[in-house]
């Protein structure tokens, strides 16, 4: 996730300074995801978890776009927890994102990214202290990329709640704050209580329909 050294501090850019960077680069073309990991740079894996997770940190849903790029997210995560570089496969890396990708992102989420990025700061560093805990952490990421894979965006805050958890879990360890961190664990507990309740009542329909359609 090319965080940060735990022996140091080294501070990121603002993400909403990164994002108009890129909102200017790419705002009047189609752009694939080579192209951004390229422009990221050494912050490429981070940055791009969050850039692809923000569009879904809203109660609306968007369509045919939660399976790829929480793909992409889980694929980077996963890496992060193996401690290997950022890799995609060029399948993924030739997804196109749609003309002023960057902007619609930007206009969006400034205001719920300059909120996080003024609560952010580094402490609780007993959580993010050691490499293995950050890599640990990355699991946090690699488990809300794997239920914004789920095709449920239908049903209300399927996605919101997984891309929070990605969000806020990413950002955390890139500033090296511990309760952002321990606030993403606690989104996720809640995301897995909404669809363990989501999927318990859904089972019980399902089983209503069939004694209905046996008489």
């Amino acid at each position: 996730m090319n965080l940060p050294s735990p022996t140091g501090p080294d501070p990121l850019r603002k993400l909403s300074d990164e994002l108009h960077v890129l909102a200017e680069q790419f705002r009047e073309r189609k752009v694939t995801l080579r192209e951004v990991m390229t422009t990221l740079g050494g912050r490429a894996s981070g940055l791009m978890i969050v850039i692809l997770a923000l569009p879904f940190c809203s109660p609306i849903s968007i369509p045919g776009l939660s399976v790829p790029f929480g793909a992409v997210i889980f694929v980077l995560g996963a890496c992060f927890v193996a401690g290997r570089p950022p890799w995609l496969p060029h399948r993924l890396l030739a997804v196109e994102l749609p003309p002023k990708f960057f902007r619609a992102v930007l206009e969006g989420a400034s205001k719920f990214i300059g909120w996080i990025e003024r609560q952010l700061h580094p402490r609780w560093a007993w959580i993010t202290g050691t490499t293995a805990l950050m890599r640990l952490h990355g699991l946090l990421v690699c488990a809300g990329a794997g239920l914004l894979l789920l095709p449920l965006g239908g049903i209300p805050f399927t996605n919101m709640l997984p891309a929070l958890v990605v969000v806020i879990g990413t950002l955390g360890m890139m500033e090296r704050d511990g309760v952002a961190v321990v606030t993403a664990y606690g989104l996720l507990l809640a995301t897995f209580a909404y669809f363990g309740a989501f999927a318990g009542v859904a089972i019980e329909l399902f089983e209503k329909l069939k004694q209905w359609i046996a008489g």
